[in-house]
């Protein structure tokens, strides 16, 4: 359709007006779920020092080597290291030390002789079985040598990337913040949940909606009140979160009616309105507001469309503010187990269940966008080209999971 825009162009108008935000060091449990904006090298290697690896008696290994049951090897005990208490830097042939799991190897010891295999003598120890060269020793630098890259940029920080990154001394690592989201719901017909519910009236859930998907996405996100359909109350909102946001996003207000408030107050400050070729979601709206050039992202009101959008287009700009590749979510190839139908020269995005086990999707629903019941129920999106009219029961598909990792 010549009047509307595709998917693609308008996902480029996003990703070219948005840039990542600057990078700076973080605690590191700050930045769980972050992109790492640099690479680390290890100042340290992991383990520092050769190291225990059992309860036992460190030993000069020509000392026990014939040690067995039979003809067991009496050594004296000439002292005991404790992980963090090394009080024997040094280990003389003839003599064993207690050793206790993590602490550091004496000098001159080459072998760790378990608890298990002595009787665990105080003054003097019995052994009764040899110990190979270095067995139960953890050398320096076996997991992590000093020098090593331990993580690359634009790697999403996970607990075992923290637990890495602490083990070789880094309190922080830079990373770019989340974006701080500011969520602004309009029309005069919303009422918050939990209050009452007028015959005209309907409770606002675009607003948690989206604010949750924001927060899923990693970003803050700030849930503003409802704001009615007057674009002088909606411009005096907006002027008051601009302070807090790196992205305002809208829900309502943007098709074609009398009273579509965000269309009215900001077409004429610059924020492109449009058609999209897609179903749901066909009106949106993109730009930059306030002094800073906030990016504002004005979604449909019905609650499918307006997630649907967050998914295609506000997700992958969040996701560039933060560093995260790849920007787009990958869809999957999976069978259709029933037909559908879909409009010609619009992209659809059908709510679907996908079963990974069987690579198949089935619809949830029916393609209507205020069908937020179908919405809560499906795990993914079946996308539906342009140039389809019908698909039948069998038929591959693209798919697009939804709540799973990128």
């Amino acid at each position: 359709m010549p009047d509307l825009i595709s998917v693609e162009d308008h996902l480029d108008r996003v990703l070219g007006g948005v840039e990542p935000l600057p990078d700076f060091p973080q605690p590191l449990m700050d930045a769980l779920g972050l992109a790492a904006a640099e690479d680390v090298v290890a100042e340290v290697a992991l383990p520092a020092f050769d190291n225990s690896a059992m309860d036992g008696y460190a030993v000069v290994h020509r000392d026990v080597a014939t040690a067995t049951a039979e003809t067991p090897v009496h050594l004296p005990v000439v002292g005991e290291i404790g992980a963090g208490s090394a009080s024997v830097l040094a280990l003389a042939p003839g003599t064993a030390v207690k050793i206790m799991t993590g602490a550091p190897v004496p000098t001159g010891a080459d072998a760790v002789v378990p608890y298990e295999w002595t009787d665990r003598g105080v003054a003097q120890v019995r052994i009764d079985r040899a110990p190979q060269p270095g067995q139960h020793i953890r050398p320096a630098g076996e997991d992590v040598a000093l020098g090593d890259q331990v993580l690359e940029r634009g790697t999403v920080l996970g607990p075992r990337h923290l637990g890495l990154l602490a083990s070789v001394g880094r309190a922080t690592v830079r990373t770019r913040p989340r974006p701080r989201v500011v969520i602004l719901s309009t029309g005069t017909e919303l009422r918050e949940p939990g209050t009452p519910l007028g015959h005209d009236s309907i409770f606002d859930g675009n607003s948690f909606l989206l604010a949750a998907a924001a927060r899923r996405a990693g970003a803050l996100a700030y849930r503003v009140g409802i704001v009615p359909d007057e674009p002088a109350a909606f411009l005096e909102a907006l002027d008051d979160q601009l302070v807090r946001a790196d992205v305002v996003v809208t829900s309502g207000g943007v098709s074609q009616g009398d009273f579509d408030v965000v269309k009215e107050a900001l077409a004429p400050t610059g924020v492109w309105f449009g058609g999209l070729a897609m179903q749901p979601g066909k009106p949106q709206g993109f730009g930059h507001v306030g002094e800073d050039r906030t990016p504002i992202f004005t979604l449909p009101g019905n609650p499918v469309s307006s997630y649907i959008s967050f998914q295609l287009f506000v997700v992958p700009a969040l996701r560039k503010m933060m560093g995260m590749a790849p920007y787009v979510r990958r869809p999957v190839r999976a069978r259709l187990t029933h037909a559908i139908t879909s409009p010609p020269g619009r992209r659809q995005f059908r709510r679907g269940e996908l079963d990974p086990e069987h690579r198949s999707v089935s619809p949830v629903g029916g393609p209507g966008s205020h069908l937020v019941g179908d919405l809560a129920a499906a795990d993914a999106l079946i996308v539906v080209p342009e140039d389809v009219t019908s698909l039948a029961a069998g038929d591959q598909v693209d798919v697009l999971p939804l709540d799973t990792t990128y």
